[in-house]
């Protein structure tokens, strides 16, 4: 917890939102991304559990930006990533840095086993929140992928609407929904609050926003 609000932040909690979940801020990270020029909307997380989608996803910058962001605020936040990134050689290289910063390991061949395998992690760890860029790619996607929707209906827990806006140098997680299971009525939703929220580096790569089906 801090007693003064970061400059980084936009504004400070309101009222309804003061006893949400907050972490110990990185000072340093902080000053990277303010001598940048970004700010941040950030009021904490309204739960132990659950599911942030980061949109659009246009360019390798959004990682620097949401890792420096991720550090900003100290919220620990776990991803999904592929197997080979922690096994054979990788192990002792690449591996031990992407568990540091969240990684995941999962088998992108068996979706409904990556999805079994995070449910439990949340059932039997005490905080658990996975964070994904579901258009999985920074080029244009014709639809999003379906994992974060599957797991935030099961797990009954918040799902994050957080954006990069890289006209106003923005990165905000400050939107929470909690979907109906409805798929059509859940994703207009989501639809309709990205029509007016954030800006991709690159604009064109932005994704149609609409599940892709299995």
């Amino acid at each position: 917890m801090t007693a003064t609000l970061n400059p980084l932040f936009l504004s400070a909690p309101p009222p309804d939102r003061a006893h949400w979940l907050r972490f110990k801020e990185s000072r340093i990270a902080s000053c990277l991304l303010r001598s940048a020029g970004w700010r941040m909307d950030w009021h904490g997380l309204p739960a132990n559990h659950g599911v942030i989608v980061a949109y659009p996803h246009t360019s390798n910058w959004d990682f620097i930006i949401g890792i420096l962001a991720k550090w900003s605020v100290g919220v620990p936040l776990n991803f999904w990533a592929k197997e080979g990134l922690f096994t054979g050689f990788a192990k002792f290289t690449i591996g031990p840095w992407m568990r540091y910063v969240g990684g995941v390991p999962v088998n992108r061949k068996a979706a409904s086993g990556m999805i079994d395998d995070t449910l439990a992690l949340m059932k039997n760890k005490d905080y658990f929140w996975l964070a994904l860029a579901p258009e999985g790619t920074r080029s244009y996607s014709p639809y999003w992928r379906s994992g974060f929707y599957r797991v935030a209906v099961a797990a009954g827990c918040p799902l994050g609407l957080a954006y990069f806006d890289f006209e106003r140098k923005v990165v905000s997680l400050a939107e929470f929904i909690t979907l109906s299971g409805d798929e059509t009525t859940d994703i207009a939703r989501i639809n309709a609050f990205y029509a007016t929220h954030g800006k991709g580096c690159t604009p064109a790569n932005a994704g149609a926003i609409t599940l892709k089906k299995q």
